[in-house]
């Protein structure tokens, strides 16, 4: 067994702590490898069900941030630039005096999607990171349908399979087609 030095935020280390306490941990060290083993559990599970690496699929990276963090803002910008090809739109919201949520949607290859997020994931400073990945439906657009939002209605050019529409009385909000 290998013995690692870690840094952690103080508020982090309460919460394992904590985690110690309630779960019975003996250590955190203890509380640590079940954290790590439960995360590697959980990212080849997830990596059983990816579509391949060249596959085109839309995603979303959110992630908080502390914009305090030495040129973190600056380097977060500069990498979504760098990777301008995949980002479709950002969504940046100021959660506190301290810390920024962003989400991001992308599109482009699967590999090149999760190195983006890995590079973006792992700035220090940057938490609560998580990319979700969908893969994009292969069909063809049908010409002109209708994609109708809860406040205006506009063509898309592309097909669903459902419309949107006003409430329906199912408390839903939309109409199906399918």
């Amino acid at each position: 067994m290998q013995r690692v030095t870690v840094t952690i935020d103080d508020d982090l280390l309460d919460a394992i702590d904590a985690l110690c306490q309630r779960k019975g941990y003996q250590s955190r060290s203890e509380a640590l490898r079940d954290i790590v083993r439960s995360e590697l559990s959980r990212a080849s599970a997830e990596a059983a069900e990816i579509p391949g690496d060249d596959e085109i699929c839309h995603a979303t990276l959110t992630y908080v941030y502390n914009h305090e963090t030495r040129a973190l803002a600056s380097r977060l910008t500069t990498n979504h630039h760098h990777h301008s090809d995949m980002s479709i739109s950002t969504t940046h919201v100021h959660m506190d005096h301290d810390n920024c949520l962003e989400v991001s949607i992308l599109r482009g290859p699967v590999a090149k999607l999760q190195v983006f997020a890995d590079s973006v994931i792992s700035q220090r400073g940057v938490r609560h990171g998580a990319l979700h990945i969908m893969p994009t439906a292969t069909a063809e657009p049908e010409e002109g349908h209708t994609h109708r939002h809860h406040h205006h209605d506009h063509e898309h050019g592309h097909a669903h399979g459902h419309r949107h529409g006003h409430d329906n009385g199912d408390g839903h909000g939309h109409d199906h087609d399918d």
